[in-house]
């Protein structure tokens, strides 16, 4: 048995469709992402600026350059990942305010849980193929600390960031989805290294 669309039904239907067609748009994902991308290609050169001034660290600390890169590969993994999933959280509705939101809770949960054990994974591997190089390492527990340290602090940074960028992003009209992922992979490169490098510090001070 077949039912006819009600007409209140069409103009939603069309309403529906407009709105998705905006955001779908090639002048919509340019005009609202370029900007962005700008601004994280530029997150990347400050993050190189950063690593540059970290030469003491890097000879004090045998294995630290290995572990550099991965760090930033990790971050921006895990935390482009969160960003991604709370737009699309954001969109099918399950995001709607920060207090007492389990949706909420759990993906920041899960991507701290992921940074802390990918984080010494890196750490353990670091060490591995530093050796297996015939480098010298500072130790497997030196600097699974340090990956630890570095990924877990700034998880947790950009984690705030990430929830209130989507939110603040889709109250004011743009899709967190074009938005999010580019600024969250700048900041992250800037704050992963900045906590990489006190990260380092901390050990030398130990």
């Amino acid at each position: 048995m077949f039912h006819r669309t009600r007409p209140e039904d069409e103009d939603e239907i069309e309403i529906v469709e407009e709105y998705i067609g905006d955001y779908a748009s090639i002048s919509s994902i340019v005009r609202e992402a370029l900007p962005f991308e700008i601004i994280a290609t530029m997150g990347g050169v400050i993050a190189g600026i950063i690593l540059s001034g970290m030469t003491e660290e890097l000879q004090l600390i045998p294995g630290l350059i290995v572990i550099a890169p991965a760090v930033l590969g990790m971050r921006g993994n895990i935390s482009c990942t969160l960003g991604s999933r709370l737009g699309s959280a954001i969109h099918m509705g399950l995001i709607t305010k920060i207090e007492n939101n389990p949706e909420l809770t759990n993906n920041i949960g899960g991507s701290l849980l992921l940074s802390f054990i990918i984080s010494a994974i890196l750490g353990l591997l670091g060490h591995f193929v530093t050796i297996a190089f015939g480098l010298e390492s500072a130790g497997a527990l030196t600097l699974m600390f340090i990956a630890v340290l570095a990924g877990l602090s700034s998880g947790i940074i950009l984690s705030v960031v990430a929830v209130f960028l989507s939110i603040g992003m889709f109250r004011f009209g743009f899709d967190p989805d074009n938005v999010v992922t580019p600024a969250i992979a700048t900041i992250g490169d800037i704050v992963s290294m900045l906590m990489l490098f006190l990260a380092a510090k901390v050990v030398l001070l130990l």
